[in-house]
């Protein structure tokens, strides 16, 4: 396999809380109050919708707030994956990606690994990295290893999905695929949106079922797995090995969209891609600060290095 290219969960649509628009000649992302299934086709006005939009809706024209799913994996990270994320918005590439711990960023040298202070005690990635989570989930019977892709910036969703995802898995004793459940929007004001409401998506058991009843489920579909000769822990071992496979798991082609939609110069909501206002990104763009940033590094380590 070619070495450097992430093998990811296939996709086949898109779970979205908000949408990109145009205003002021800028296109931006704003929030919304319910998630839309899309393709992955865009068109002039955006994304064009999933089938499965319109038949998950009870009524046409109804709020799509909670949506049936089941995990591809077992294991919470193989599902999950979150990380602080910084993008270079003139390509889409990601320049540094880290767990608060250790980082891995891009460099004139090529990848190197890097101690990660996280984003705010981070000189090179302040004001431009933020946390950035993927979620897969299958949504109908029609694609057993086809996902849908949920993506987010906002700490809100992040910490509760990774929550849930925990305890789900202590609870079923690692059955994360088998389980029943419902990926559902919540809302809630803080002092910081000004008591305005702020979406973030939770993962609960499936509508009309106690957390008994979904266990229950789960033991049962196990058991028809197997006997089908179903091995997911096989199935976990190999998207673990292709996810390590590339240095980043984001390509170029996706990385533009998800830099628009939830890296923008300007945004507002936290879950819909705001950090706030970059105040020196129009006069300096990113990749430039990039690139000095790196040169002093290195310029930095080479004086370490001479005087050593």
């Amino acid at each position: 396999m070619i070495k450097g290219l992430a093998l990811t969960p296939p996709v086949v649509g898109r779970i979205a809380i908000g949408k990109v628009v145009e205003k002021g000649g800028k296109r931006l992302p704003e929030k919304d109050d319910e998630f839309t299934l899309t393709s992955q086709v865009q068109a002039r006005d955006g994304w064009i919708n999933h089938p499965l939009d319109e038949t998950l809706r009870k009524a046409p024209g109804a709020k799509l707030r909670a949506i049936p799913v089941r995990l591809l994996f077992d294991e919470v990270d193989l599902n999950l994956r979150a990380n602080y994320t910084l993008f270079d918005r003139t390509n889409g590439r990601p320049v540094c990606v880290g767990n608060g711990e250790t980082c891995k960023r891009a460099t004139s040298s090529g990848i190197q690994g890097m101690p990660c202070p996280t984003p705010h005690g981070c000189e090179f990635g302040q004001g431009v990295c933020k946390p950035y989570g993927r979620l897969n989930v299958r949504i109908g019977d029609e694609d057993e290893l086809g996902s849908f892709v949920f993506r987010t910036t906002g700490f809100n969703s992040i910490r509760t999905l990774a929550a849930r995802l925990t305890y789900y898995f202590a609870l079923s004793g690692g059955m994360l695929s088998c389980l029943p459940l419902d990926l559902r929007l919540r809302g809630k004001s803080t002092t910081q949106s000004h008591r305005a409401p702020i979406y973030y998506v939770d993962l609960t058991v499936r509508t009309g079922m106690t957390l008994a009843d979904a266990l229950t489920e789960a033991r049962a579909e196990r058991d028809r797995r197997r006997e089908a000769g179903f091995d997911q822990v096989a199935l976990d071992l190999a998207a673990r090995v292709g996810f390590a496979n590339g240095a980043f798991e984001e390509l170029e082609e996706d990385g533009t969209s998800v830099v628009e939609e939830f890296y923008p110069e300007v945004g507002a909501d936290e879950d819909t891609g705001a950090m706030g206002s970059i105040k020196d990104l129009q006069q300096n763009p990113l990749h430039g600060r990039l690139d000095s940033r790196l040169k002093g590094q290195e310029r930095s380590a080479q004086a370490g290095a001479a005087n050593n």
